[in-house]
């Protein structure tokens, strides 16, 4: 673990074009990622979380998508500009990324094995010959047993969690310097969702990872991630220690939303809740997006935007900030 700094966004803005004119969907979002740790990117669905992992891994289409402003160093290096031939062998080599949805992000044609080695054909000019080893080897690293059996079938031959670990291992077998994980378990039931982010945490040790993890289950980010950015509406509310944000929340979303958490609730107790919805984008006004369905909210929040600043050892955007 050390504290140099691989992944630094800064003032991040994408809108794209839409038949109602150029909106922005995600603005100003700025974080930093240490190498060997694990961020946590957190919020409700719609709060713009999978289009900045998306934004960073210059996977969004331009037309409709455009980067409006910010920065996206990575080593060093902002990816914002850099031409797409330069970019295409950056992802997949030096940042890999696993998607929520196995089944639709795997080939239904290919053999797993294949797909895997497409990768290494890629950036590493090895034909399946030569590449049939190292995914054995890489398919056994993230839990798949029976490997050379399993790189012959097809992804509907195998199981949500085995298609999961062979997206892990697709994401890996190059050996990256950050992994971006968007929802890795959603679509995965309890047992099996556990099962992947243990596989996480031991890649992450054994190969020094570092690891941005997208994901609305706060109880996730709080086993996982040392710091936390919580997202709502496109813009960053609250960064800084996961565990300074789970005792003492700043801003009133980020309140709401470990307040909300079924982790938190007693049986038979009813769960608190965040009334009303995120607002989409074009419709998000000139204040705090959160204005609306804030308790705290004050007249000042509805008319101008609350700046991302320090409060209490972390960042927070929020005219009147929980106590």
């Amino acid at each position: 673990m050390t504290n140099e700094l691989l992944l630094n966004v800064e003032g991040l803005s994408v809108a794209f074009n839409t038949e109602q004119g150029r909106v922005r969907v995600v603005e100003d979002v700025s974080f930093q990622l240490a190498a060997g740790e694990t961020l946590g990117l957190v919020g409700e669905s719609g709060c713009g979380k999978s289009v900045t992992a998306q934004t960073i891994m210059r996977l969004l289409p331009s037309p409709p998508s455009r980067i409006e402003g910010g920065k996206i160093k990575f080593e060093g290096e902002d990816l914002v500009g850099l031409p797409d031939s330069r970019m295409r062998r950056i992802r997949g080599d030096r940042i890999g990324m696993v998607f929520q949805e196995p089944m639709t992000s795997l080939n239904p044609t290919l053999r797993v094995g294949r797909q895997i080695a497409e990768v290494l054909s890629l950036h590493r000019g090895l034909g399946y010959g030569d590449a049939k080893a190292l995914v054995v080897s890489t398919l056994k690293k993230v839990g798949i047993g029976n490997a050379e059996r399993r790189l012959e079938q097809y992804p509907h031959e195998l199981s949500g969690g085995l298609r999961q670990r062979v997206m892990i291992a697709m994401a890996i077998v190059c050996g990256p310097k950050l992994l971006i994980a968007d929802e890795p378990t959603t679509a995965l039931d309890v047992t099996i969702q556990a099962q992947i982010m243990e596989l996480l945490q031991a890649l992450q040790r054994d190969l020094g990872l570092s690891i941005l993890l997208i994901t609305h289950d706060l109880g996730i980010v709080a086993e996982m991630c040392r710091t936390m950015v919580v997202m709502y509406a496109g813009r960053v509310v609250e960064s800084g220690p996961s565990a300074e944000i789970f005792t003492s929340p700043r801003h009133p979303y980020t309140a709401g939303l470990i307040n909300s958490s079924p982790r938190r609730a007693k049986k038979g107790e009813r769960l608190p809740t965040i009334s009303g919805l995120v607002p989409p984008p074009g419709q998000r006004g000139v204040g705090c997006n959160f204005a609306d369905r804030c308790p705290r909210a004050l007249e000042k929040c509805r008319i101008e935007a609350p700046p991302l600043a320090p409060i209490s050892g972390r960042l927070a955007a929020c005219w009147n900030p929980v106590p």
